[in-house]
């Protein structure tokens, strides 16, 4: 398949809640989705929305170390592979909640922390391909 044509889901993700963002392969520019809280809900998003990869970041602290939460991630990100049903690449997370934080700013902001984070995490993909 063109690249052009690929669609894009990018994933933050977390213990309570999964921000998604979107992206297609002829813009390249990733945009806040939806926050989910079930790794179903992220199957069926990623099938009708006919994504052909999944983005995930991968937690790490700023010292290379994982995250206390690394099993749960590493369960969570086996359950996503074999449910996905498309390629599912993993991105160096750091630092995408601190920059969604400064993006959310006040309130009104439609798109929550969690899915500028994704958004962050699947431009950060993008802008490397």
């Amino acid at each position: 398949m063109n690249d052009k044509m690929k669609k894009y889901l990018g994933v933050d993700w977390g213990e309570a809640r999964i921000g998604l963002a979107l992206a297609d392969g002829e813009t390249k520019i990733a945009t806040p989705f939806k926050t989910v809280g079930k790794l179903s809900e992220l199957a069926e998003i990623a099938e009708s929305e006919a994504v052909d990869m999944i983005i995930i970041g991968k937690p790490y602290q700023i010292t290379n170390s994982q995250y206390p939460i690394a099993d749960k991630f590493k369960i969570f990100l086996s359950e996503l592979k074999s449910k996905a049903g498309v390629p599912v690449e993993l991105v160096d997370e750091r630092l995408s909640s601190k920059a969604a934080d400064a993006l959310v700013g006040d309130k009104k902001t439609k798109a929550s922390r969690d899915e500028i984070a994704a958004m962050l995490i699947l431009q950060s993909y993008l802008d490397k391909a």
